[in-house]
């Protein structure tokens, strides 16, 4: 299903012209420079990502956070005096968006295709926009594959790689002694991305004296966790590390909870709403968080402020860096006065800063094409400091501080070399 937002100047859309008979027959009386004047009155913006499945209720977020976007900047007067319609699909597996961007590319002409939590489907979406020359913004796909070997000079990540969201609860479980001589059991979701974050993981475990005792692959449908958490309670680890994603993480953290294991638990991966889902009885852990709506920047606040006004509920995460990459995109137009690919990434290498609704302004890294910025760590909120039931996670602070260089949470160039063909 496609969602158009903005005006339609000529009372019909560009699909009904091309499906229905009445429509052709509109076509043979406006002619081809009808149409074209029709599509220069509008900026065209794709947005797919999947909205079923294990990932559906990041995806929702997702598709919240990108319409309020561009329903903002409509109404501050669009972009170099045109409005921005957005075309917006559920992405569904690797095969269907690569398809669906093809067609957005090549019939529906969009100026950039946003957003994609799964890392599968964030390449082959990826491989579409570098062979069209055509801008795409990824919104949540974590694989430091993507930033690597499979860099893409078409492509952005708003989205953090698994590198910086281990290396940010790594500061965490430093600190408070869970690394070192430790022995960690890991769950990882079976594909792409899991299979990415076990590899950064493992390393990161290594390289600061912990070890793994055990390591699961979870398939993406599985809602049934007891066989793993008996393996965990045999092999009596002193952390078990997620690296599960979507509704798996929530169905894990009930299922655990309800074992009542004493292993502490920490993630590599983690999206606020798996949080919502467990509810704050079960919550617990210390868990890597790109953003939260309680982020005291005056921004951030604004933008948490107009989202639940309009959606009636706190932003996820994953709205955040769907709403963010809109704003991105409409800025950096604004500042080229251009709608052409090329023009726009060479503005964002750059290195342009941004307001990322975060304490500190982020630029992209013009080597891999990663959103430079702040990460935090979240905890489980006391009951009784609790207002409402989206206020169950306790923010830590910024990382990296703010006397620290941003970059320093980041593949280097040595953990994750990229180069753009």
């Amino acid at each position: 299903m496609t969602t158009t937002t903005g005006p339609n100047t000529t009372g019909l859309t560009r699909r009904t012209l091309l499906t229905s008979t009445a429509g052709l027959a509109v076509v043979g009386t406006l002619g081809a420079p009808a149409i074209v004047r029709a599509q220069s009155d509008v900026i065209r913006v794709g947005h797919l990502t999947p909205r079923t499945g294990f990932l559906g209720p990041l995806g929702e977020y997702a598709v919240m956070g990108v319409t309020l976007a561009v329903e903002e900047i409509n109404a501050a007067g669009g972009v170099l005096g045109r409005k921005v319609e957005l075309l917006a699909e559920d992405s569904v597996n690797p095969s269907t968006a690569a398809t669906k961007a093809e067609r957005m590319i090549e019939r529906e002409k969009v100026a950039a295709i946003l957003g994609e939590i799964s890392s599968a489907s964030g390449l082959s979406i990826a491989q579409v926009a570098g062979r069209n020359k055509t801008l795409f913004i990824q919104t949540g796909c974590n694989s430091d594959e993507l930033r690597g070997k499979s860099c893409n000079r078409y492509m952005f990540h708003i989205e953090g790689s698994n590198t910086a969201y281990v290396k940010a609860v790594g500061q965490a479980l430093l600190r408070d002694g869970m690394v070192k001589g430790k022995k960690w059991f890991g769950l990882t979701a079976d594909y792409a991305f899991g299979h990415d974050l076990l590899r950064v993981t493992k390393k990161f475990a290594e390289d600061n004296g912990g070890s793994f005792v055990g390591s699961e692959l979870v398939p993406t449908d599985a809602s049934d966790f007891s066989p793993f958490i008996l393996k965990i309670r045999q092999a009596k680890p002193d952390l078990v590390v997620s690296n599960l994603a979507g509704n798996q993480i929530t169905n894990f953290i009930k299922q655990y909870n309800e074992y009542g294991l004493p292993f502490p638990i920490a993630g590599g991966g983690f999206d606020t709403a798996a949080a919502w889902g467990a509810g704050p009885d079960a919550f617990t852990g210390t868990w890597p968080c790109i953003w939260h709506h309680t982020v005291q920047s005056p921004s951030a606040q604004a933008f948490t402020q107009a989202f639940t006004k309009r959606w009636g509920k706190p932003p996820e995460n994953q709205a955040w860096g769907d709403y963010l990459s809109a704003k991105v995109l409409a800025q950096a137009m604004a500042e080229t006065k251009s709608t052409e690919s090329d023009k726009i990434i060479a503005h964002l290498e750059s290195q342009a800063k941004f307001d990322v609704l975060k304490g500190r302004e982020g630029y992209f890294r013009n080597w891999d094409h990663q959103l430079i910025a702040e990460m935090y760590t979240i905890t489980p909120k006391p009951k009784a400091e609790q207002k409402d039931k989206w206020d169950m996670l306790l923010l830590g602070t910024a990382v990296p501080g703010p006397n620290e260089d941003l970059e320093t949470i980041q593949p280097t160039k040595q953990e994750n070399a990229c180069t753009f063909s």
